[in-house]
């Protein structure tokens, strides 16, 4: 049988999803030169991956199956099953947030205070949505990395990811309302599945993983 073809996040969930596996008896060995890490069980796979281009990547069928965040999913739009709720982070074992965030001294006080003004943020999709929801109108533009130093020069606002708000914090910002509250899911590709094989390896994976991630 051809291996089954499995996505490990790149950045911030690479180290805690390696431990996850060798807490659930798998070892992963990454290196620094390659995208192709090595796995102790010759029927699977591994790829690095975005977390934010995983989803995209498991429906393409490009890979059979991986693990990303919700936030991605949902910001990718891409159909993929999800296989299992994973709850971990990268420091933590709990869910992250996706925030509203303004300067401290803004009179920014509510979603509708938006109207007309920037906000700058890498989920441009999940923060549209959002201002769609409230019938706000506002330029939501992309930012690639240190969003938090955009505001107020660059941008009214901000849509942030955190999981303790120590860096909005640090960045004199404040929390004005709460997008998302996201985890890491184990997700597959829908023809996968029809593959009894691979479908018996997948959710092999999801309750070892599973388990892995109570003790």
């Amino acid at each position: 049988m051809p291996p089954l073809k499995l996505g490990i996040p790149k950045g911030s969930l690479q180290d805690s999803t390696v431990e996850l596996f060798a807490r659930a008896g798998w070892r992963i060995s990454v290196s620094s030169r390659s995208y192709y890490p090595n796995i102790d069980d010759s029927e699977i796979e591994c790829m690095l991956v975005r977390a934010q281009e995983m989803a995209r990547y498991v429906e393409d069928g490009g890979l059979d199956c991986g693990l990303t965040g919700k936030d991605w999913i949902i910001e990718s739009g891409a159909d993929v099953q999800e296989v299992a709720e994973l709850v971990y982070s990268k420091t933590s074992l709990g869910r992250v947030r996706w925030v509203l965030a303004v300067a401290e001294d803004s009179e920014i006080k509510s979603v509708k205070d938006l109207q007309g003004k920037v906000i700058a943020t890498e989920a441009v999709r999940l923060t549209e949505k959002y201002l769609e929801r409230n019938g706000v109108r506002a330029r939501v533009e992309f930012s690639w990395g240190a969003t938090e130093v955009k505001v107020p020069q660059l941008a009214d606002a901000i849509v942030e990811i955190t999981e303790t708000g120590s860096s909005l914090r640090a960045n004199r910002l404040r929390i004005v309302d709460t997008l998302l509250e996201s985890s890491t899911r184990f997700i597959a590709n829908r023809s996968a599945l029809d593959d009894p094989w691979k479908k018996e390896k997948i959710a092999g994976l999801a309750m070892l993983l599973g388990g892995a991630r109570k003790t």
